[in-house]
């Protein structure tokens, strides 16, 4: 019971990851279930399985939230099945021995990944054009493969692809990628059901898995809004670096002091992240809040005229049309009084022409603080 418990909590944690990240339910999840002991395919199995109802409950939420993107959605969920369905049944078909190292190298390397993609700061600006198919089938097909044979992957492979692209909002981006990993869950359970049969999934774990991921899923969706991913995604990295690299040091046969030093490298690495995490963070947050300041302080300076004092205008001498003289045509009074005073007169600065100016400034400085 208490096993179950802790799996349960396992898979409430995974899923607001999972939920605020776009990735990071399966590996997280499998990499446990690895470590506790569990043969490479039934954990990848029974993950897959449990994903069904987690990813279902994650695509509801997400899409009240709007944050959905179906035509994203719609052409990558069906090669991502197609490709998890492959990597379900090579997964079923090669023995243990041979699959843990295998499902561990690929998890620690989608750790590490993880490490430097979130230790970098984040792209916000978004660039011109539609995802197209021939981008999105691809990806959704490498992406199913190595989710399927690594116990996780899906959001780790495709949610950075489409954050790089800049082509969608973050939210949506990660709202896209967890509701077509339902499609995909379920085509990497039929291969795992064909390879395995109902043996290969272990029921009590996925029911655990299962609760606590229903229970996290809503409140994941509310969570991508405010959640500081720079700092998650590092941290979450690193355990599963960490976690992945016992497997890895077991089947290279290393042992005595070696790995002691690896998991000192590793630790002193997850730790150099997470503080790159968090400059970069600060440094995005400051950036911000100096172009909102620049923005704020030119907003009054071009407001519309109407709502300034009345200027009293200072006596001036009769002017053409007074005297009975018409003005000259294309010319205004004020010009026509200028030129027969010898003056040439000030341009007249209004909200149209000035506010184009504090707007191209306001861009200039946003630019410079970003670069």
């Amino acid at each position: 019971m208490r096993k179950l418990l802790v799996l349960a909590l396992v898979g409430l944690a995974a899923q607001l990851v999972d939920g605020s990240l776009g990735m990071a339910y399966g590996l997280t999840s499998s990499t446990l279930l690895l470590f506790a002991g569990v043969a490479p395919a039934a954990a990848s199995a029974s993950v897959h399985l449990a994903e069904i109802g987690t990813t279902l409950a994650a695509g509801v939420s997400h899409w009240r939230f709007g944050n959905v993107d179906w035509r994203v959605v719609g052409r990558i969920a069906l090669p991502g099945a197609i490709g998890a369905f492959a990597g379900a049944t090579f997964l079923s078909s090669i023995s243990t021995e041979a699959a843990a190292p295998w499902m561990a190298a690929i998890l620690f390397t989608l750790g590490a990944y993880l490490l430097v993609r979130f230790s970098r700061p984040l792209r916000a600006t978004r660039a011109a054009g539609r995802l197209r198919s021939r981008f999105l089938a691809p990806l959704g097909l490498v992406a199913g493969f190595v989710d399927a044979t690594g116990g996780g992957g899906w959001g780790p492979v495709a949610t950075p692809a489409l954050l790089v692209s800049g082509r969608m909002e973050p939210r949506k981006v990660i709202g896209s990628v967890d509701t077509s990993e339902f499609v995909v869950a379920g085509a990497a359970s039929v291969g795992f059901l064909i390879g395995l049969g109902t043996e290969g999934f272990l029921l009590p774990t996925v029911a655990a898995l299962l609760i606590g991921g229903l229970i996290a899923a809503p409140i994941a969706a509310w969570l991508v809004r405010i959640v500081p991913a720079q700092l998650l995604g590092a941290v979450i990295g690193g355990v599963i670096v960490l976690t992945n690299a016992r497997t890895l040091l077991s089947a290279g046969g290393v042992s005595g002091s070696a790995p002691v030093v690896v998991y000192a490298l590793l630790g002193v690495a997850w730790v150099v992240a997470i503080v790159l995490a968090v400059r970069a963070l600060r440094r995005t947050r400051r950036a911000r809040a100096t172009v909102e300041a620049a923005l704020a302080s030119a907003s009054p300076a071009s407001a519309s005229p109407a709502s300034a004092p009345p200027v009293e205008a200072a006596p001036v001498s009769a002017s053409p049309a007074e005297a009975g003289e018409p003005a000259r045509p294309g010319e205004s009074v004020g010009s026509a009084e200028a030129a027969k005073s010898g003056q040439v007169p000030e341009p007249v600065v209004t909200a149209e022409t000035s506010e184009p100016a504090e707007a191209a400034e306001s861009r200039k400085l946003a630019a410079a603080v970003e670069g």
